[in-house]
């Protein structure tokens, strides 16, 4: 038999070997255990719930949907891979960011439009996370990580189990935090790079890529842990991607549109809500340093000049919430809710706070309601809950499995009803 360490390299050889793929945007050969097909799936899978915890869809202007999805898709049908099933979606989210997910699911925040002068700008945005989904970036990353745990599974003991097969089927269960992690400096100035030439095939000034770097530079100096560095740390600025992007503009050359009427146009609605945004940001401030009298004064003000957000009356709720009225803060959750029913969020506050209130039934609907627009450790608890107290425990297991997976008082008491249901003998043997 071979030792170890080289049935580690022939294994590693062999998944590198064979897990080769060429790069639809460069021509270059990459490591890829994904297919095109299975970066679609998944992008399909954690589309929804990446929208629904960042936020939401922006709802208050649904032109502006309209408006930024027809940009990224004249964008995309240029791209090297334009037979991907590309969407774009903007983030009712005050965040200045934008994201990809594998096969083309693309997110911008309200918050980056309003920093944003120009559509040439605004294609800057898109394009370069058309590369991303393009030149199968997020592929590339997982599979390294794949194939370095396949490594330390081998290791760790190749004779006693192939534990790095599991690893390597576990795609569809990938979170945030590995789809949207940081990219590589390559990465990067390659997205930059294929983005503007996306760009210029698509009419628009390059320019507006220029700038929007020097813009990023000019923002992230001195910053920390405010909201504009949430961009700025999976999309690192640096003069280096400013003057690459000036070397570009040179070598593709001059000429383009910057639409510059047609994008203030579309971005109107969110210019003129702009100081109610910024109540409600100082409200959430306020909320933090416990001070919900002061904050629903800075929600009046937002309320009054945009009744139509969702988020300002879910502010008002928590405000009355800690203010323990919890009659008020119902009926805020519930306007809430009926300025936009698809978001999750004000579901679930307002089934906590009817529990509060002993109404059982209302709030496991609304917990229910919340659950099937996304699935939270919370609502799988409190669900478990109705179940176990229905004595529905096959029902009342399968929330709390769910429940169990984070580390919170909630999963700690979703193991111990776990434990609870479980017959004598079995949690004899438990370790």
């Amino acid at each position: 038999m071979l030792p170890r360490h080289c049935l580690l390299v022939l294994l590693l050889t062999t998944l590198f070997t064979t897990g080769c793929a060429v790069n639809p945007v460069t021509g270059k050969k990459e490591l890829s255990f994904l297919s095109v097909q299975q970066e679609i799936q998944i992008g399909q899978q954690q589309y929804r719930p990446q929208l629904q915890s960042q936020g939401g869809r922006y709802y208050v202007d649904n032109e502006l949907q309209f408006y930024i999805n027809e940009v990224g898709q004249r964008l995309a049908k240029v791209s090297d891979q334009p037979g991907l099933p590309y969407e774009f979606t903007v983030l009712n989210s005050s965040v200045p960011n934008a994201w990809a997910l594998p096969g083309g699911k693309i997110a911008i925040n309200r918050g980056l439009l309003s920093y944003l002068e120009d559509e040439s700008q605004l294609a800057a945005v898109l394009s370069h996370e058309i590369v991303h989904a393009a030149a199968r970036h997020t592929a590339a990353r997982l599979s390294q990580q794949q194939l370095l745990q396949a490594g330390l599974a081998v290791a760790g003991g190749f004779a006693k189990d192939t534990q790095y097969q599991g690893a390597l089927s576990q795609w569809g269960g990938l979170g945030a935090s590995a789809l949207l992690a940081r990219y590589g400096r390559d990465d990067e100035l390659e997205s930059d790079e294929y983005g503007m030439l996306y760009m210029k095939r698509a009419g628009y000034d390059l320019q507006g890529a220029v700038e929007l770097q020097q813009v990023f530079v000019r923002l992230s100096q001195g910053r920390r842990n405010d909201p504009i560095s949430a961009l700025f740390a999976s999309h690192p600025p640096s003069q280096q991607r400013v003057d690459a992007n000036k070397q570009h503009a040179v070598r593709l050359g001059a000429g383009g549109n910057r639409y510059r009427s047609r994008y203030q146009r579309a971005i109107a609605q969110i210019k003129k809500d702009a100081p109610a945004y910024k109540a409600a940001s100082e409200a959430q401030a306020l909320l933090q340093q416990k001070k919900p009298r002061e904050a629903l004064q800075k929600l009046d003000r937002a309320v009054a000049l945009q009744p139509a957000e969702s988020e300002f009356w879910e502010l008002r709720g928590i405000a009355w919430e800690m203010q323990n009225n919890l009659a008020n803060a119902e009926k805020s959750y519930t306007t809430a809710i009926g300025k936009n029913p698809a978001y999750f969020k004000p579901h679930i506050l307002r089934g906590l706070a009817r529990l509060q209130q002993n109404e059982a039934a209302a709030a496991e609907k609304d917990l229910l309601a919340s659950y099937r627009i996304l699935p939270t450790l919370t609502a799988s608890y409190y669900l478990g809950e109705f179940a176990y107290q229905r004595r529905n425990y096959s029902a009342a297991r399968k929330y709390f499995q769910e429940a169990a997976q984070g580390n919170g008082d909630l999963s700690q008491k979703a193991r111990q009803r776990i434990t609870e249901m479980q017959p004598p003998a079995q949690q004899q043997t438990q370790p």
